[in-house]
């Protein structure tokens, strides 16, 4: 039994991974490897001049990883609610926690399976998105969403910082008193 899985390990997903993994909850990310990321580049990423969205995914991923994330690539088929967790059902097996985030971008097809609320997307070629709340939670419980799929803009940094929110909501919810991830300059 996981913390905490992320389904998508672009930058709302591996930023939810870094803060959930830093915390010291047992999370692991799903991924199959189709981020939208990867074929971007970047020049108005704040603290990386200029990336190619492969390079962004591959530091993050390794930043979560360096933290105690643990990655698989797989296609998720469905989640659904256990009466101790999520059940995530993969095209390779199965998986538990206490918590998914979602965080698949432009992809929203787990939805349907799972019996997901969705919505009109807002963004341009972005038709439907999980239906959240301002924490990031769906109508699952235990099931929560960040980034695209979850209605905010597709900028990387802007993603990148909803996984973050979605991932100290989840913490926070998992101790029981708000979370706050603070490192000072070592002198």
């Amino acid at each position: 039994m996981y913390d905490v899985a992320t389904i998508g390990a672009g930058p709302a997903g591996g930023s939810a991974a870094i803060f959930t993994a830093k915390a010291g909850k047992k999370t692991i990310v799903l991924d199959n490897n189709k981020s939208v990321t990867k074929r971007a580049w970047m020049e108005n990423h704040y603290g990386a001049p200029e990336i190619a969205g492969p390079d962004l995914v591959e530091t993050g991923i390794n930043q979560a990883k360096k933290h105690g994330a643990e990655f698989v690539e797989t296609t998720v088929i469905s989640v659904s609610k256990t009466d101790s967790g999520v059940k995530v059902v993969t095209e390779n097996g199965e998986y538990e926690a206490k918590h998914v985030i979602i965080a698949s971008g432009m992809m929203t097809d787990v939805a349907e399976a799972s019996g997901l609320a969705t919505k009109d997307g807002t963004e341009p070629r972005i038709k439907t998105i999980f239906d959240v709340d301002t924490a990031g939670k769906t109508n699952v419980e235990g099931v929560w969403a960040a980034g695209t799929c979850a209605g905010v803009s597709m900028h990387t940094i802007i993603t990148a910082g909803d996984g973050a929110k979605v991932a100290i909501n989840v913490i926070s919810e998992l101790n029981g008193e708000r979370y706050v991830d603070h490192d000072v300059l070592k002198a």
